[in-house]
């Protein structure tokens, strides 16, 4: 699916939000949100700046293009996430009102990608842990858009040895598309499974025969990040 095919939905969704006065149009910019607000304030460890609210109750300086804001609700949002386990979030105190269309007119992730995963009937989302503070913000979403609120599972982000999370930005090697039962096994340790050295050389099918029977989410409970070996330390080739 094709955000850039979605945006008639996001727009939707966008009035919606506008006509049930759960939105607003901000003409704030980010240099004036960094000038008022010190670098310390941030929601978990993302670069975000926390809204003020200055255009809650109209544009400041309405002869400028606007964005649009949610009214965050007062109060702490919990999400159940089920391998992070409970947590809540005041995101009215740590991020503020905020954006789901953008000055420039393009919808913001947190909107668009829970119109898509309502529009895909998603009931479930597994992804990495450097998510997990989207998770609030799209549960307000969700209530606030009148749609089902999808069950969540953060599996841990794979780093380096010092703890640098494996990308191709930060120059990591891709997996070996060559030999997909080593890097399954991989993934498979990596994500605290615990596979028997042996099925290092089995055919694939009899590998996930074993993950399959064997896989025991309880050992990442609480998981946010683990280091996988980089490398054929292991000797196979």
């Amino acid at each position: 699916m094709r955000q850039s095919s979605r945006r008639d939905a996001y727009e939707a969704a966008t009035q919606h939000l506008l006509n049930n006065n759960a939105a607003f149009h901000c003409s704030c910019t980010r240099s004036e949100l960094q000038a008022a607000q010190s670098s310390e304030v941030r929601l978990f460890d993302t670069d975000e700046l926390r809204y003020p609210g200055w255009c809650r109750l109209g544009p400041r300086a309405p002869e400028r293009k606007t964005a649009v804001r949610l009214f965050v609700p007062r109060g702490e949002t919990a999400v159940t996430d089920l391998l992070q386990g409970r947590f809540t979030v005041d995101v009215s105190a740590e991020v503020g009102d905020f954006v789901v269309r953008r000055r420039d007119g393009l919808h913001a992730y947190q909107l668009a990608v829970v119109i898509d995963d309502a529009f895909q009937g998603i009931t479930a989302v597994v992804r990495g842990a450097d998510l997990l503070h989207s998770s609030p913000r799209q549960v307000i979403l969700h209530r606030m858009l009148n749609l089902a609120v999808p069950d969540y599972a953060h599996l841990p982000v794979v780093t380096d040895v010092n703890g640098i999370k494996l990308s191709k930005s930060a120059g990591a090697a891709a997996i070996d598309i060559a030999r997909p039962t080593y890097e399954v096994w991989r993934a498979l340790e990596f994500l605290q499974q615990t596979p028997p050295p042996e099925l290092r050389r089995a055919g694939l099918a009899t590998l996930w025969e074993w993950a399959i029977k064997h896989w025991q989410p309880k050992r990442l409970n609480g998981l946010r990040q683990a280091t996988i070996r980089v490398g054929r330390e292991d000797g196979l080739t």
